[in-house]
């Protein structure tokens, strides 16, 4: 039969996983796209104009 753990342990291990909980949610809100460096959206705005006729 399984021994029961002490109150303390076991607070010990749900604030531990709460900890790496917010720290998994804070990493993943700040990983995001990465923003366009340079010329690159006039480039794109070039090539849809080209695409439509226009321009």
């Amino acid at each position: 039969m399984l021994e029961r753990t002490s109150t303390t342990a076991r607070y010990t291990r749900g604030l531990a996983a709460a900890v790496v909980a917010v720290a998994t949610l804070v990493l993943a809100a700040n990983a995001g796209p990465a923003k366009a460096s340079g010329e690159r959206p006039a480039e794109q705005a070039n090539q849809v104009q080209q695409a439509t006729g226009q321009g």
